[in-house]
C-alpha cells in the first residue's frame, strides 16, 4: 500500500514538473510570438513524452547514486532480541562470520546481555552499525556459507563477483543477503525507506507548488533532492545521502550546467551576430522565426529526456528498496507512466513562469531565442548522456542570461537574474526541510511501521 502511494505521488510530482517547467521549453517561443502559447504547449507536450522514452542513464543516477538504499535502522530490526542471540551463541556459519565482524563495543554488550530479554537501545544500535559494516564486506558470501539459504540467481551471481561490484552494488547485494540469512530478525521491505521516498516526493511538490504560484523560474530537479536528501537525514543520519554522489553529479552539475549555457548562449549570439551583420534585421527575424521552431522542439525533447527520468528514478529506487525489483533497471512501464505524466503536466502549462522567463530577463527576438534553446538544449543532451539529474530551468535561464549579454550586459535585467538566483539556493535546502518535517508527520501517523 505505502509502495502504491509512493508511486502515485512520484507520478503526480511528474505531472506538476510537468506544468511547472513547460516554460523551460517554450517561454522564448511564445515571448517571441513565433507560435501561440497553445502550439507550444502541444508541441512541447509531444515531445517532452518522447524525449522521456530515450534515455534511463539520469533515473539510475537518482535511483542509486544519491541515497544509501541499503543501510540498516533501527527499524529495519524487527526482532532485536532473537538477533541479539543469534550472534551472542551463533550456530549457523553466517552469524558465526558476522560473530567474528562484531566491534568489541558490541562484544562487550552481548556478553552483558540476557538472552530472551529486549536488547538496550545502545545494544540494538551498535547491531545496526555492525550490520552496515557488513554491508561493506566483499567476503561477506561464500558458497559454503550460504549453501542452506535460497538466493535468488541473479543476487547468487553477483555475490561471487562481489570484488567487482560498485560500492552501490555490493552494499545492496550483501543487504538481500543478510536479509535471506535473517529472514524473521530484518525487515526485507524496508518500509521505513519508502516513509523517506515520500516524503522527499512531498517536499517537492511542496515547493514546487510555491515557486509556481508566485512564478519563479525555480528548480524540479534540485527540489527532488533537497526534498530526498532533507528526509533520509533526518531517517538515519548523514550516512545515509551518498555525498560523493551529491557532489558529483547534483551540486557540481548545479553550478555548471547554468554556466555552459550562459557561455554556450554567449558564443552562439555573438557568431550570429557576427555572421549575419550585413544583413538585414528583417530578414534575419523572418529567418529565425522558423529556425526557432527547430530549436524549441529540440529543447522540449530534452527537456522530456533529462526531466521525466527524475521521477523514474523515484519510482527505481522505491521498487528496489521495497524488493520488487533486484536491481535499479528503469521497467518499461515505470518509463511509459512518467513520459505520459510529464506530457499532461506540460499541456497545462505554466504562465506565471513563462512570463518570467519570456519577458523579465530580456526583451528576446526569434535569433535570441533560438541561440537560448539550442545551447541548452546541448547542455541538456550532453548532462542526460552522462546521467546527470540537472536542471532546465537553471540551464535555459543561463542561456538566456548568455544571449542578452552577448549584447551588452545592461541588456540582462540583473535584478531579475538576482531574485532567481536566490530561488536557486533556496531550493535544496527548503525543499529539505518540508521533506524532513513531512517524513516526521508520516512517521508520526504510523505509516513507517
Amino acid at each position: 500500500m505505502l509502495l502504491l502511494l509512493v508511486v502515485l505521488c512520484a507520478l503526480v510530482f511528474d505531472y506538476i514538473n510537468g506544468f511547472h517547467d513547460t516554460a523551460n521549453a517554450i517561454a522564448t517561443v511564445v515571448s517571441t510570438r513565433v507560435l501561440s502559447p497553445r502550439k507550444a504547449i502541444i508541441m512541447a507536450a509531444c515531445l517532452n513524452f518522447v524525449g522521456a522514452l530515450f534515455s534511463t542513464q539520469v533515473a539510475i543516477t537518482i535511483a542509486s547514486g544519491l541515497l544509501d538504499t541499503a543501510r540498516f535502522q533501527m527499524a529495519d530490526i524487527h526482532q532485536p532480541a532473537a538477533l541479539a542471540a543469534k550472534l551472542q551463541h551463533p550456530a549457523d556459519p553466517v552469524s558465526r562470520y558476522l560473530a567474528i565482524q562484531l566491534s568489541p563495543i558490541t562484544h562487550g554488550l552481548l556478553r552483558e546481555y540476557t538472552a530472551g530479554g529486549e536488547p538496550s537501545q545502545e545494544l540494538q544500535a551498535a547491531m545496526v552499525e555492525d550490520l552496515n559494516h557488513a554491508l561493506t564486506l566483499t567476503e561477506l558470501y561464500s558458497a559454503e556459507r550460504f549453501a542452506g539459504i535460497a538466493l535468488k540467481p541473479k543476487i547468487e551471481a553477483k555475490a561471487r563477483n562481489s570484488s567487482r561490484l560498485k560500492p552501490e552494488e555490493l552494499t545492496n547485494t550483501n543487504r538481500a543477503l543478510l536479509e535471506k540469512a535473517y529472514p524473521h530478525e530484518l525487515d526485507s521491505n524496508q518500509q521505513a525507506f519508502q516513509v523517506v521516498i515520500l516524503a522527499g516526493i512531498l517536499g517537492a511538490i511542496v515547493w514546487n507548488l510555491i515557486t509556481w504560484k508566485y512564478g519563479i523560474p525555480s528548480s524540479s530537479s534540485h527540489a527532488l533532492i533537497g526534498g530526498l536528501c532533507g528526509a533520509a537525514i533526518i531517517h538515519g543520519g548523514l550516512p545515509s545521502v551518498l555525498w560523493h554522489g551529491i557532489v558529483h553529479k547534483v551540486l557540481i552539475p548545479l553550478v555548471g550546467s547554468p554556466a555552459m549555457g550562459f557561455i554556450l548562449g554567449f558564443l552562439l549570439m555573438g557568431v550570429i551576430f557576427k555572421t549575419l551583420a550585413q544583413v538585414h534585421p528583417g530578414r534575419v527575424s523572418a529567418s529565425f522565426r522558423y529556425l526557432q521552431i527547430i530549436s524549441a522542439a529540440t529543447m522540449a525533447f530534452t527537456h522530456g529526456l533529462n526531466d521525466a527520468q527524475k521521477s523514474m528514478g523515484i519510482i527505481t529506487m522505491a521498487l528496489v528498496s521495497a524488493r520488487m525489483i533486484p536491481e535499479p533497471v528503469v521497467p518499461t512501464w515505470v518509463v511509459l507512466s512518467c513520459a505520459v505524466a510529464m506530457a499532461l503536466g506540460t499541456s497545462v502549462g505554466g504562465w506565471r513562469i513563462i512570463k518570467t522567463m519570456g519577458h523579465k530577463i530580456i526583451r528576446l527576438e526569434p535569433v535570441h531565442g533560438f541561440a537560448a534553446e539550442t545551447s541548452s538544449a546541448i547542455v541538456l543532451f550532453v548532462t542526460s548522456h552522462f546521467g546527470m539529474p540537472v536542471s532546465t530551468t537553471h540551464v535555459i535561464s543561463g542561456s538566456i542570461f548568455g544571449v542578452g549579454a552577448s549584447k551588452r550586459l545592461s541588456a540582462v535585467r540583473w535584478g531579475v537574474a538576482q531574485s532567481m538566483v536566490m530561488a536557486w539556493v533556496l531550493t535544496l535546502p527548503a525543499a529539505g526541510l518540508v521533506a524532513a518535517l513531512s517524513y516526521e508527520l508520516l512517521m508520526l501517523v504510523g505509516l513507517g511501521r
